[in-house]
């Protein structure tokens, strides 16, 4: 394996985690549109049976 600087292994650090938390965020997100979604229709049905 070759040798690397200091600030290589800081940056390729960072890099990782920041990979990591970005899949994390976008399939957090990803679920919560889905499941606002369902609500959502879910709301709109019971509103519309007021016929107001």
């Amino acid at each position: 394996m070759p040798q690397l600087s200091p600030l290589n292994w800081i940056l390729l650090f960072t890099l990782f985690w920041t990979a990591v938390l970005t899949l994390s965020i976008l399939i957090w997100w990803t679920k919560k549109v889905f499941f606002q979604s369902e609500t959502s229709k879910h709301s709109r049905s019971e509103e519309n049976k007021w016929n107001w």
